[in-house]
């Protein structure tokens, strides 16, 4: 292959057109539901908030007014990974995209603010910190500012799971520069948080524009927790072989140990947390990022802004704070629109851990009421029965008709059972045993065990020692899980791990309301790749000419390591496999190949056309 074809001159944009853009730069030949009016808005002098599911093409709202409207548009982003990812991708695309971040040393942020004063930049990236610095603001005020975008805008929400203190401040571009229209984007917002970004980012005449919250590709599985190692090895081991994963844990001690785990079986394994020095951190995600078949364990202190399209799983060991959490970290899998799998195993230790951290939490009693809210609906959704993206987008005001045949309660629904007398003997043996034990004890008092310290205790001889033998030790844990979850106990704020009873329990206790509880599943035998109708096949499952696939993928990564970029940058698989379907023998004819610009035809075309060349006739 020879790559003394790469061109290096970066071709000029000539359409100031919005669908000219999409089509002359990005290669797109429609906008998707809302861009388009998104767009409009924004050339049109006018704010939007824009809530867009991750992979939904919010990054598209912001880039290409940005090349329709005169100057430069300035592009608030919370993490330097983030927007160094974004700028690499749009020089591939020919588009004139720098950052200011505290990587850059004295010289390279003198002549990026020089390239911004003369006019020689369509965006600029920078930190939330960095642009309410005086001298930031001084600067842009002697520019050509064509539009500000805040991406990740949840982060101003105290209400939300990525608050910055930083994020406050950007209410200062209302006042500062009145006549230059913002852009507010975030993947993650309820209700009362869509009010609070509009409100403290001075967005409250701002058209609003919400996407559809459904991710179709992704299906969602949670089940109890019973050995988490060895669920995940067979979670991976059956349906995900080699495919680039996420597994998020609660502590980083965790996390060091499952990627240990995960690396003692043969997997490409990588922890990440705040406790690395930040060039391991920086490492490990550029691995992540450039290379195949890579797992990353990770505390939520990884994920923000990644815009790897080939994740295929997302997998949690525990219990997420809250759905918007949950929303944001599994939305990180499957953004090229493929088949993906969130999956999540949790217990009884996760509700009771997570209820003592927000009862021990320095915040006032109106945040912990909100948080209590949201946890509880976190808890609803693990312990539904019915079709569990229903619950999930009916949390972020989206409704779906019909259920939606791509999670695992409606792959598998569960069975429920009268759990009246079982609860009447859970939480009788709480309260007979002084409500000062944790669950273990609890159930060996119910199932009439005689170890030493029961004896001790003196708890053989209570009503309830003995009269739990019809449940297995499991299935108590299940009885008491549910119980903690749906607040008829509650774990010990002290933190010592004893549950007690709530007010709430009393009707269960006196036998005055009956209780359907959920079955929990045996382990499934079967791999749950099925998927629903709407979820577009694997593409590798498409493809029936693999040599060709390899070819075009070497020549992909060739190029990619010689750029000094993820392969992705170059061309997503999804291009890759409309290239190996049409077989284009021209470069007008690559040209029509989704994802391929002008620019990247004209730095890359004539390269890919030759492996094409060499391919054998489909």
């Amino acid at each position: 292959m020879d790559f003394d074809q790469l061109s290096t001159e970066r071709p000029t944009i000539s359409a100031k057109d919005p669908e000219q853009v999409l089509h002359e730069v990005f290669g797109y030949e429609t906008f998707r539901p809302l861009q388009g009016d998104i767009i409009r808005e924004v050339v049109n002098g006018g704010d939007a908030l824009v809530l867009m599911p991750t992979g939904g093409g919010k990054s598209l709202c912001y880039q290409v007014p940005a090349l329709v409207r005169p100057g430069t548009a300035v592009v608030i982003s919370p993490l330097i990974a983030l927007m160094q990812d974004q700028v690499a991708a749009l020089n591939e695309l020919g588009v004139r995209a720098a950052f200011l971040n505290s990587t850059m040393d004295f010289a390279q942020a003198r002549d990026t603010e020089n390239a911004l004063m003369t006019g020689e930049l369509d965006l600029l990236y920078c930190a939330p910190e960095r642009l309410i610095q005086p001298r930031t603001l001084d600067l842009l005020h002697h520019a050509s500012i064509s539009l500000f975008a805040i991406d990740e805008a949840h982060c101003v929400s105290q209400w939300g799971h990525d608050f910055r203190s930083d994020y406050l401040e950007l209410s200062l571009l209302a006042g500062e520069f009145p006549s230059v229209p913002r852009i507010a984007l975030t993947a993650t917002a309820d209700e009362r948080t869509r009010k609070e970004i509009a409100e403290r980012l001075s967005l409250t005449e701002a058209r609003h524009f919400v996407s559809g919250f459904d991710r179709p590709n992704i299906q969602y599985r949670i089940s109890p927790k019973t050995n988490a190692n060895k669920q995940l090895l067979d979670f991976i081991k059956a349906e995900h072989e080699g495919d680039c994963g996420i597994v998020y844990c609660l502590s980083r001690n965790k996390v060091d140990a499952t990627a240990r785990m995960l690396s003692d079986k043969g997997y490409t394994a990588l922890p990440y947390h705040a406790g690395l020095s930040a060039p391991d951190r920086a490492r490990h995600q550029e691995r992540f990022l450039r290379e195949d078949g890579v797992i990353v364990v990770a505390t939520i202190a990884f994920g923000m802004g990644i815009d790897k399209p080939d994740v295929r799983f997302v997998a949690h060991l525990d219990l997420p704070k809250s759905l918007e959490a949950y929303y944001q970290e599994t939305g990180r899998a499957g953004r090229d629109g493929k088949p993906s799998t969130a999956w999540m195993v949790y217990g009884l230790q996760d509700v009771i851990k997570l209820r003592q951290m927000l009862e021990g939490s320095m915040g006032n009693d109106q945040f912990k009421r909100v948080e209590r809210q949201k946890l509880d609906a976190m808890l609803g959704l693990c312990e539904v029965t019915s079709c569990r993206r229903q619950v999930l987008l009916r949390y972020f005001g989206d409704t779906l008709e019909e259920p939606c045949g791509n999670c695992d309660t409606c792959l598998n629904p569960p069975e429920t059972w009268d759990g009246t007398v079982a609860v009447q003997k859970a939480l009788s043996c709480v309260f007979r045993t002084g409500q000062r034990y944790g669950v273990t004890y609890l159930i060996d008092v119910l199932r009439g065990s005689e170890n030493e310290r029961i004896r001790q205790f003196g708890h053989d001889k209570v009503s309830t020692f003995g009269i739990g033998t019809e449940l297995s030790v499991n299935e108590w844990k299940s009885v008491y899980r549910q119980l903690v979850a749906n607040g008829y106990l509650r774990a010990d704020p002290e933190g010592f791990g004893s549950l007690q009873l709530t007010e709430a329990c009393r009707p269960l206790l006196k036998g005055q309301e009956p209780i359907q509880l959920r079955k929990d599943p045996a382990p499934a035998k079967t791999s749950g790749r099925s998927g629903s109708g709407s979820a577009r096949a694997k593409i590798s499952d498409q493809i029936t000419d693999q040599a060709g696939w390899e070819a075009l993928r070497a020549c992909r990564k060739a190029l990619a390591d010689k750029q000094g970029v993820p392969p992705y940058v170059i061309f997503h698989d999804t291009t890759l496999f409309d290239m190996l379907e049409r077989r284009p023998a021209t470069l007008s004819e690559l040209a029509e190949v989704n994802g391929v610009g002008a620019a990247k035809l004209e730095k890359y075309g004539a390269i890919f056309l030759e492996a094409l060349n060499g391919l054998s006739p489909a």
